[in-house]
């Protein structure tokens, strides 16, 4: 029997390709003696078995994880589905590079309609059980059995309006009941069956959701772009539930040891009281930052500063840690290296080269190629901006300046975009299913979510302007209209983002290039004293020529002639050269901006389709 079930404490961090680095990281945290919740790792190679074999888990396999269940009971000292007292787990994706929000996550696993009874007795807090069985009730109605939470939201939120409530904490125990009455009604009218009691089959349909994830189109959308390959598969992860959402001594939260997209040193995140961890990323609720949490539990806060500078220094560089606190004890439910837009990846390198921790050459290794693409886009022309008329101010996800078009739905954005529009999209809150419309946009604004919520992690992971948790933002995605400072906006109509600033600006204001300096020549400069190969550029036209100089190439190493010749006064007379004096007038004005301007960029400047401005390549 090949092993294909890892506890945690027999991995360790260089078991990436076989634990995924979500399970690498929880076996290496477990070895340093952090404070992880116990449990266990189904491997990647399951994954790939579960494919070959027809998505079916097989017989070997479900006997180690039944195996690894009942060692996780006997450390927890808790029982799967017990009425007394239950053991509940997550179950949660893992690939071994980050695919943040792309495949499926089961919270609160192993309840049923008997063990809620003795679960809330357990914990002598009724509200906090039933507020745990309703929100697996939907996530697994939602990531297992692909039902629209749609219909989940709805009672959700007739309920709250029943009883007058604002937020989702607000609601009762008895609250709480009704609406898993309610959900599990819809359950059995949608699915023809009842919602599963046995918490062994809900472990095994989570565990097929989560590799059936590995293939769901936002992983494969986000895996091409990202040039990752299909066979890696994904490991799962299954681990004994800690709740932050027992009350006010409780919380969750993301954090990182430096910020994701300047690089500055310190701690900085965002957190929840009295919340599970999907709340966070969802965008469900705006969190507080984490520096709240120095006031509202100073222990905890404390313990984490302490245990994140361990981390940082553990890895030799900027982690990525989702924490939870369960009645005033802080839990690491995983860390990970952050992702960073490219301006933060120079400073973080720099930093961490002037603090010892790493050498010039780790530094320049520490930067993916394509990321530096994120340091050539636009910001906002100073004059311009003089007169551009700020309607609101949010949170500064990720840097750049963008303007366009307002479209509020992933496909409109597409659409727009093929058209040849410049697009903003606009959105209460970003999912998983929104990764087409964000990668067509120029930028992406947000009501909901804050610093750490899927739409800023994405979009910084993508080099796109992204303004969040914009709380004066009232969205109408039916009606395709925002109202924002006293505006109304339609579709269609313009507006800007400033990601650096997170300011929102009403019209299309113009940006200009950036400009590259600092750190960005340091890196280079250790870049070049390691080099063998010489980078050249693409260029055309003269101002081509000029900016690739001013980037530093050192030759030209391909012209494309055809394009020298696009100025509306050569063509006429290239034709005449050629012996066609029938076409020696220039093409009707439309067809002929058309023809230089495609893409909506002004002539003089023809880039290949899809590539970023300036085109400074290496020719290897």
């Amino acid at each position: 029997m090949s092993k294909r079930v890892y506890k945690f404490s027999e991995g360790n961090a260089d078991m990436r390709n076989l634990l995924g680095g979500k399970g690498a990281n929880l076996a290496e945290m477990t070895n340093i003696g952090l404070p992880i919740p116990n449990g266990f790792t189904i491997s990647t190679e399951a994954c790939t078995d579960y494919y070959n074999e027809g998505k079916t888990i097989n017989e070997d396999t479900q006997k180690q994880i039944f195996e690894a269940l009942t060692w996780l009971e006997g450390v927890q000292g808790k029982k799967f589905g017990d009425t007394e007292n239950p053991l509940l787990v997550s179950v949660r994706s893992g690939a071994r590079a980050s695919m943040p929000g792309m495949m499926d996550t089961i919270l609160n696993l192993g309840l049923n309609d008997v063990s809620v009874k003795g679960f809330a007795q357990k914990t002598g807090n009724p509200r906090f059980a039933y507020d745990s069985y309703r929100r697996f009730i939907q996530m697994f109605s939602d990531v297992v059995m692909e039902m629209s939470k749609t219909f989940f939201d709805s009672i959700l939120e007739g309920v709250k309006k029943e009883h007058g409530y604002t937020f989702d904490t607000e609601l009762t125990a008895e609250d709480l009941q009704d609406v898993i009455a309610q959900y599990k009604a819809i359950y059995k009218e949608k699915m023809g069956e009842e919602f599963p009691q046995d918490p062994k089959v809900q472990l095994m349909e989570a565990i097929k959701a989560v590799f059936r994830s590995w293939d769901n189109p936002r992983a494969n959308y986000y895996r091409m772009m990202n040039d990752i390959p299909y066979s890696w598969g994904t490991a799962v992860n299954v681990q004994s539930m800690v709740f932050g959402n027992m009350g006010n001594t409780s919380g969750t939260g993301v954090a990182f040891t430096r910020d994701p997209a300047t690089g500055a040193k310190g701690i900085f995140g965002e957190y929840l009281i009295n919340a599970q961890g999907e709340d966070v990323v969802a965008g469900i609720r705006t969190p507080s930052k984490i520096t709240q949490l120095e006031k509202d539990l100073p222990e905890c806060y404390k313990q984490f500063v302490s245990i994140a500078d361990k981390l940082e220094k553990h890895y030799r560089d900027m982690q990525d840690m989702e924490f939870t606190i369960e009645e005033g004890k802080l839990f690491f439910l995983q860390t990970r290296n952050g992702k960073r837009t490219a301006h933060a990846a120079i400073q973080i390198a720099c930093d961490l080269v002037d603090e010892g921790m790493i050498t010039p050459e780790e530094a320049v290794c520490r930067i993916e190629a394509k990321s530096l693409d994120q340091l050539l886009h636009p910001v906002f022309d100073a004059k311009a901006l003089k007169n551009g008329q700020q309607i609101g101010e949010a949170l500064p996800a990720s840097p750049g300046a963008a303007a366009g078009r307002v479209y509020f739905n992933a496909d409109d954005a597409v659409a727009a975009h093929a058209a040849g529009s410049r697009v903003i999209l606009v959105r209460q809150e970003t999912s998983p299913e929104d990764i087409e419309g964000m990668h067509a946009a120029e930028g992406v604004l947000t009501m909901r979510g804050g610093m750490t919520s899927h739409a800023a992690v994405v979009a910084r992971g993508m080099g796109t302007c992204c303004v969040s948790g914009c709380g004066e933002l009232k969205v109408f995605e039916e009606d395709k209209y925002i109202e924002l400072g006293g505006h109304k906006i339609k579709e269609g109509d313009y507006i800007s983002l400033d990601g650096s600033t997170g300011k929102i600006y009403l019209g299309d204001i113009q940006t200009v290039e950036a400009s590259i300096s600092g750190n960005f020549q340091r890196i280079m400069a250790w870049a070049d004293a390691a080099r063998r190969l010489k980078v050249r550029t693409n260029a055309d036209t003269p101002e081509d020529a000029a900016n690739a100089v001013r980037m530093g190439a050192e030759g030209i190493g391909l012209t494309r002639t055809e394009h020298m010749f696009f100025n509306p006064d050569r063509i006429p007379k290239i034709r005449r050269a050629r012996g066609c004096p029938q076409r020696a007038d220039p093409l009707p004005e439309g067809r002929l901006q058309g023809h230089l301007q495609g893409n909506g960029r002004p002539s003089g400047h023809h880039p290949l389709p899809g590539s970023a401005s300036p085109r400074v390549r290496s020719h290897h």
